[in-house]
């Protein structure tokens, strides 16, 4: 038989077959409590595998396209040296754009650290320069050369060193959202195998009877998938619905809330949580199957 022809046949059903396999009793509603718990849980840990890649992308072309010079000089030579080195980036191909940053727009950067009342115009700070590069790039170490020998207080940063655990660590976390996947996954296998089993140590008599007629272990091992895959993908959908409406219901992405509220789904994206119900029936066919054919061969 081939498989088209096993599978067919695994979905017509056999109401003899089902008969073996009770209707009601606590392995039904733990296969269909435990389908529902995970593909909830499967709901947000896509949400998260996804969000924190839309990070790491965010992190590393919002930096990469940036570069700040950071001058310190004496007061008498600041705007000298700020002269050099708008002069030096304006010549250097590849860079865009150079932009002083102004004295309140300094404040707001510093103001989450040292609060609101600092007084930057009494203080040494840094002059600061942003930076934006063009398409090309810019070859980042002879500008660096070319601001030590004609502004010697410059010091350039491309934001390297920023850049790099930031996306690394973007990248961790998307591994351990699939890593949670797989995890959920194997623990609804582990749950169904439970209740399969439960169900045919139930039935061991049933069993017995059948196959004293003549039903063979696969005809049996069948019934039990049969009900097993379709109690999974009842419970897998209704906890991938709640779970798509809870992520529905998340705030939005916005630059107070950060990661946090970007947590969810976007455009089509909204299509891979319908694959958790299939992707359950899957998990739980397999699982029975292996569960149903190792405990019939117990069964005398």
């Amino acid at each position: 038989m081939s498989v088209a022809q096993r599978l067919r046949v695994l979905l017509a059903g056999d109401r003899q077959a089902d008969r073996v396999v009770p209707p009601t009793g606590f392995t039904v509603w733990l296969t269909v409590f435990t389908a529902g718990a995970m593909a909830f849980l499967a709901v947000f840990a896509l949400a998260l595998s996804l969000a924190t890649g839309r990070l790491a992308d965010r992190w590393a072309d919002a930096l990469a396209r940036t570069a700040t010079v950071r001058i310190s000089a004496p007061e008498g030579q600041m705007q000298a040296q700020v002269d050099a080195v708008m002069e030096i980036l304006r010549t250097t191909p590849g860079i865009a754009s150079a932009r002083v940053l102004p004295e309140a727009e300094q404040r707001a950067l510093l103001e989450p650290w040292l609060g609101p009342d600092l007084p930057v115009a009494d203080l040494p700070v840094p002059q600061l320069i942003e930076v934006t590069e063009s398409g090309g790039g810019y070859d980042a170490t002879g500008l660096r050369l070319r601001l030590a020998g004609e502004a010697p207080g410059a010091v350039f940063d491309d934001h390297t060193r920023w850049r790099r655990p930031l996306v690394r660590a973007a990248a961790r976390l998307r591994a351990l959202g699939m890593v949670s996947l797989g995890l959920i996954a194997l623990a609804t296998a582990a749950m169904i195998t439970l209740s399969a089993n439960a169900a045919l140590a139930a039935n061991a008599r049933v069993i017995a009877v059948l196959r004293l007629v003549g039903a063979r272990d696969v005809y049996i091992a069948r019934a039990f998938m049969r009900r097993f895959t379709g109690r999974a993908l009842e419970g897998a959908g209704a906890g991938t619905v709640l779970g798509m409406l809870a992520i529905a219901f998340l705030p939005e992405a916005d630059a107070a809330g950060g990661f946090l509220t970007g947590l969810g789904f976007r455009g089509l994206d909204w299509a891979l949580p319908l694959l958790i119900p299939p992707a359950a029936g899957f998990v739980a066919f397999w699982a029975t199957r292996a569960a149903a054919l190792r405990v019939l061969r117990r069964i005398t």
